[in-house]
């Protein structure tokens, strides 16, 4: 979906605050605000990057990132290239195992940041597989005969670029299942200025969310939530707008930010 027909569509479910974190693009951003704006939805600027560790991947989201900076922009890019690469591989590979797709179309499908999602559903609609989860377990899957490794980002250095761009670093879905024991690692992120977990999620078990909202308290961490909405297909879990949210959820987000902006903001004392 285009970032003004998002912001529209989550008018109509009745949500009040939507953050767009697309992954490793701040791309939709400037059209979403003025979309937030004009139909009165509060749009938090942000960005989710795909990190691993080992075998897991885990992303780490950004809320308020100063999108606007050199900086973040080329990191971002970087991102964005390796993810370029990557997808060409996996065509390329794709071809010689008989199952050929249009790179081409792969890319009109994708947009701005391509990921393996994109070529799934190029492999459904070449009629190779029968679903994109078919595509994930037969092909590209981790252990698939197709699937090349991402560049690799430990989750501290996505926090630290995150916190380096004055946002507030969020660990996301950490019930994820390819996210593995990610949850363990939780202190070494912390070290790394990590701010916040995410608790509210289509995959947590209530248990999850009890555990979760326990560590955000225990470690003074923000306990944030939401869809994780793709646009209504591809990863795309549950509909906009349908995981209930503490309404207090926002405001300690907003408090953690704005207290992070000041500490980086004051000189040290001394």
């Amino acid at each position: 979906m285009s970032p003004r027909r998002l912001v529209e569509t989550a008018r109509g479910k009745g949500v009040t605050t939507l953050a767009l974190t697309d992954h490793d693009t701040t791309g939709g951003l400037e059209e979403a605000l003025e979309a937030g704006g004009a139909c009165g939805i509060d749009v938090i600027p942000g960005v989710e990057i795909n990190t691993d560790v080992g075998e897991h991947e885990v992303h780490i989201l950004g809320y308020w990132v100063d999108y606007a900076r050199p900086s973040l922009q080329c990191f971002l890019q970087r991102m964005r290239d390796g993810r370029l690469r990557r997808a060409e591989e996996m065509v390329r590979k794709l071809r010689t195992l008989g199952a050929p797709i249009e790179w081409s179309r792969v890319s009109e499908i994708a947009g701005a940041s391509i990921g393996r999602p994109h070529i799934a559903r190029a492999l459904v609609e070449a009629g190779l597989v029968g679903s994109t989860r078919e595509a994930f377990e037969r092909f590209i899957g981790r252990h698939g005969p197709a699937y090349v490794p991402r560049l690799k980002l430990a989750p501290e250095e996505a926090v630290v670029v995150i916190a380096q761009h004055d946002g507030v670093p969020v660990l996301a879905h950490p019930g994820w299942a390819a996210s593995g024991p990610v949850i363990q690692q939780l202190p070494h992120l912390i070290a790394h200025g990590l701010a916040g977990i995410e608790v509210y999620y289509p995959d947590h078990s209530p248990e999850m969310v009890a555990e979760y909202r326990r560590l955000a308290e225990q470690h003074g961490l923000v306990a944030t939530g939401g869809t994780d909405y793709h646009g209504g297909g591809l990863a795309t879990r549950v509909p906009l707008g349908s995981v209930p949210v503490p309404p207090d959820v926002v405001p300690s987000l907003r408090a953690r930010w704005e207290a992070l902006r000041s500490a980086r903001a004051s000189p040290p004392s001394g």
